[in-house]
């Protein structure tokens, strides 16, 4: 499946601007209004540590909204390291603008350049090796499309973005639908040309899961003998991707049993937010 690209997400940074910005400031920002209208003033907003950084469209996004007289002027772009103290845009307007919009908008990038700090870190992990490591659906509700864009920042890929664009049929799917050649079947007849993946316990499901010409089967916590057995007779014949277990110590041995894919929920699930600063001038 295709990675986001930001030009695909212009409507989607509105809106998550726009909810944010109605969450924090709602009915007006009382406190900002003890600083005089006319007021204008600059800002410099710095990392306190390294981090891949993500999210420049959100933090424009913000300020945009909030006062088109704000200028944003970036010293990083998104996928770019970062160290610590390190100015990443400084910000000239409205100072009541200013900080109004500073939480929304370290918000953002905070969050998302935790993601794309995250994802670098692994995919260094595999370098060297053929596998593309994926993003699952395990993100923060309502910035979905906003973390899978930064997980490709880091230099890992997207898997399905939902329910929607692709089948990933499970145990319970393959149960209701009567074995896994019959679920295959039948996402055949109801999406045709969606990509459809199969999730697998064994050997032997795997084979059921060619046989029945799934896109993709995913091989849910196999030992690494099995996924290398798994290769063998998959002979190239769908994409595997194996899932489970994964962690940063069982990373490179997985990587090295040759399948296409890994997939890793804690790419976005499990991140810490980036510590950034903004420092005001007036």
């Amino acid at each position: 499946m295709p990675n986001l690209q930001l030009s695909q997400l212009r409507a989607e940074i509105e809106a998550n601007v726009r909810r944010s910005l109605r969450e924090d400031i709602g009915s007006g920002d009382i406190t900002a209004q003890l600083i005089p209208e006319s007021r204008l003033a600059s800002a410099t907003v710095i990392t306190r540590e390294h981090a891949v950084i993500c999210g420049t469209a959100w933090v424009d996004e913000v300020f945009r909204q909030l006062d088109a007289r704000v200028a944003v002027h970036w010293q990083v772009q998104d996928g770019q390291r970062a160290v610590p103290n390190q100015a990443l845009f400084h910000l000239e307007g409205p100072a009541r603008a200013l900080l109004s919009g500073e939480r929304s908008a370290l918000n953002f990038l905070q969050t998302l350049s935790a993601v794309a700090t995250r994802c670098q870190h692994y995919a260094e992990l595999v370098q060297g090796t053929a596998v593309k490591l994926l993003d699952t659906r395990k993100t923060l509700p309502g910035l979905r499309l906003a973390q899978k864009y930064a997980v490709t920042q880091g230099g890992c890929h997207n898997h399905r973005i939902g329910l929607f664009d692709a089948f990933l049929i499970k145990e319970n799917h393959i149960a209701a639908c009567g074995g896994i050649a019959a679920a295959v079947a039948a996402a055949r007849t109801i999406a045709p040309g969606k990509p459809v993946e199969v999730e697998v316990e064994s050997l032997d499901e795997l084979e059921q899961a060619l046989a029945a010409g799934a896109d993709i089967v995913m091989l849910d916590e196999l030992s690494l003998d099995d996924m290398r057995r798994a290769v063998t007779i998959n002979a190239g014949r769908a994409k595997l991707e194996a899932s489970g277990g994964v962690n940063e110590s069982t990373l490179r041995s997985i990587a090295e049993t040759g399948v296409d894919y890994i997939s890793i929920g804690t790419l976005t699930k499990d991140v810490k937010a980036v510590d950034l600063s903004m420092r005001l001038s007036l």
